[in-house]
């Protein structure tokens, strides 16, 4: 297994560009989010989403989140926006607020479990913005833990568990946030956050607009 490293906030070019081709590949890659570590597979690989689902023990009917570089990205994976969303990603991204919103029907069944929600975010880290804008794509990225574990904050607690079993992961030091990100369920008639993270919007900005 290939392990590079790099400074997250002034990425190395070649870096991101052998990411990227990993995760074109249908390749499996470790590294930090704007949260914890997390494990990046395309979502126009089906095959690289089963290996996420039998690398994380993970259920069938549990959704990925999704992340994209910009609202470009987003728009790829959803039917449309809700207003809320389109105000709280506007207030809080890039940054550690996942969205629950509706799902493109085009995407893989891993992706949203057969439901018909996606849940994604823009995150706030150079180094994963460079990969997704040289992607060209959005990504599946799950914690890099197993279920039951704590999340892995550093390249060291993701290969004890997936040393040999990703094809490459990026070593840009130890995750500062530690925390999973703020998750709101957005509809037509405002957003309820689902689980409570770094971001706390107010009941306000959770209003329908």
């Amino acid at each position: 297994m290939e392990i590079l490293r790099t400074d997250p906030e002034v990425p190395d070019l070649s870096v991101v560009k052998r990411v990227s081709r990993v995760l074109m590949g249908g390749g499996v890659v470790a590294i930090r989010t704007d949260t914890v570590y997390g494990l990046l597979a395309s979502v126009d690989r089906p095959d690289a989403l089963r290996k996420l689902v039998a690398l994380k023990v993970r259920p069938v009917d549990k959704p990925f989140v999704l992340l994209a570089s910009d609202w470009i990205g987003v728009r790829s994976v959803t039917s449309h926006l809700p207003p809320v969303a389109r105000s709280l990603g506007s207030r809080y991204w890039p940054g550690p607020l996942t969205l629950v919103l509706p799902g493109n029907d085009d995407l893989p069944s891993e992706v949203r479990a057969s439901g018909p929600t996606v849940a994604v975010r823009i995150p706030g880290v150079p180094l994963l913005i460079s990969i997704l804008k040289e992607f060209r794509g959005a990504v599946a990225a799950p914690s890099a833990n197993r279920p039951g574990e704590p999340p892995a904050t550093s390249i060291e607690e993701v290969l004890a568990v997936f040393d040999g079993k990703i094809d490459l992961a990026v070593d840009s030091g130890p995750a500062e946030n530690c925390r999973p990100s703020t998750i709101v369920n957005c509809t037509e008639f405002g957003g309820e956050v689902l689980r409570v993270g770094p971001v706390e919007p107010t009941p306000r900005e959770l209003a329908a607009h």
